[in-house]
């Protein structure tokens, strides 16, 4: 063949599908591919993934990991279902699949498609019934995304490669449904969360407002993330409480929080519920605004006034934030909760206030890995080049 019919040929097997060259083929193979959990992450486990065309088929394939090739004939086929998202400027198409009545501690191996076309196989372990695990704890994303905020998911990979889930503090993307972005986004974390499951809350950056200026959230995050739906009624994208073994983590929304009265109340009855008939060990919070600010001009008045009381009346162990673009730890000479705010992504903010902070930073990049061991709860902060800078622990109390 001619270079020049060589060229041609190529170019007409290629089309322009969201901006960027792919192959006619590859449209209709599975990405995005992403582990959440809508149910008992002991028995369940939910997944996500993209199309560019609309199937009929919306197939997950799951089998005990026995470390032998001989897999489909053993894999149980389960089926789900298919959501559309209008982009604007064209269309894709998500599909969810659960798997159910899975065996607690087991690694499993699945794969998602249509019958035809198929993901790569990939494994996820379900959580035990008790014993010692690990998570990661990632801090706003939002900016340079595939450049600079992968550096900071795959290191924390690299060292944490047996965690159970990764915590997203909100902002994982800069504009509100940006597909771009969110291709950035995928990505930038590669593989790890097809095999490791993602625990989200929306930031600020998640939302927008609509032509009433109502607030809406990204239309990608309920296509992208199937997540518990166990939050108080008409607030169920986003907050949630999600148990474990011996730790409840409860995502609030706080941008909702922040800019309207009525979701913020919802949430406060529904926390206080939440938290009052919890039967474990650890509490973990999880949202996007920090109760106490790492800047002056910066002041979230109603997450200290009205969600805090509830944090310290019943023994919230760790608030887990972002927003301000810096690292803090402080506990305001209390035992707990312990307020921990950071940054994974690459846009930072001066940190100009130490009022409540018993260790910050500006400038920095870094990742959290947090561990619950026997009766201790163990934080701990790295830098990108696995370089500690701080740390803590928590005893049960």
């Amino acid at each position: 063949m001619r270079i020049r019919d060589f060229i041609l040929a190529a170019a007409i097997s290629c089309v322009f599908y969201n901006g960027k060259a792919q192959s006619a083929a590859g449209l209709k193979q599975p990405d995005r591919i992403t582990l959440t959990w809508s149910d008992d992450p002991s028995r369940t486990q939910s997944v996500s993934w993209r199309t560019a065309a609309k199937t009929d088929n919306i197939i997950g394939q799951i089998a005990e990991e026995q470390s032998s090739p001989d897999i489909d004939a053993k894999a149980v086929s389960v089926t789900g279902r298919q959501l559309r998202l209008d982009r604007g400027d064209g269309e894709d198409f998500y599909h969810q699949v659960t798997f159910r009545d899975l065996k607690p501690g087991t690694t499993y191996i699945y794969r998602v498609g249509d019958g035809s076309n198929w993901s790569a196989w990939n494994q996820f372990r379900t959580a035990a019934q008790s014993g010692d695990f690990s998570f990661i704890y990632l801090g706003d994303a939002q900016n340079d995304l595939r450049s600079r905020w992968s550096r900071t998911i795959r290191r924390a990979f690299q060292q944490e490669a047996n965690a159970r889930f990764i915590v997203h503090a909100g902002d994982l993307i800069n504009r509100s449904n940006n597909d771009d972005e969110w291709a950035e986004w995928h990505e930038g974390a590669g593989f790890i969360h097809q095999m490791i499951p993602a625990v989200p809350t929306p930031g600020n950056h998640e939302y927008r407002r609509d032509s009433l200026e109502r607030l809406v959230l990204d239309p990608h995050w309920n296509v992208q993330f199937n997540l518990p739906k166990n939050g108080p009624q008409g607030l169920q994208d986003a907050v949630y409480y999600l148990d474990y073994q011996d730790l409840r983590m409860v995502s609030l929304n706080s941008q909702l929080i922040m800019l309207d009265s009525v979701a913020a109340q919802k949430q406060e009855r529904w926390l206080e519920m939440v938290l009052s008939a919890s039967p474990k060990k650890w509490t973990i919070v999880v949202m996007h605004h920090p109760v106490y600010s790492t800047a002056k001009n910066r002041d979230n008045t109603i997450l200290r006034e009205r969600f805090k009381p509830i944090f310290e009346k019943y023994g919230v162990d760790l608030v887990l934030q972002g927003h301000d673009h810096t690292y803090a730890r402080g506990s305001l000479g209390r035992k707990r909760p312990v307020y921990l705010l950071s940054v994974a992504g690459p846009k930072m903010y001066a940190s100009d206030s130490e009022r409540w902070m018993d260790v910050r930073a500006s400038d920095t990049q870094l990742y959290q890995v947090i561990k619950i061991k026997a009766n201790k709860l163990y934080v701990a902060s790295y830098k990108l080049n696995g370089q500690l800078f701080d740390s803590f622990e928590l005893s049960e109390k």
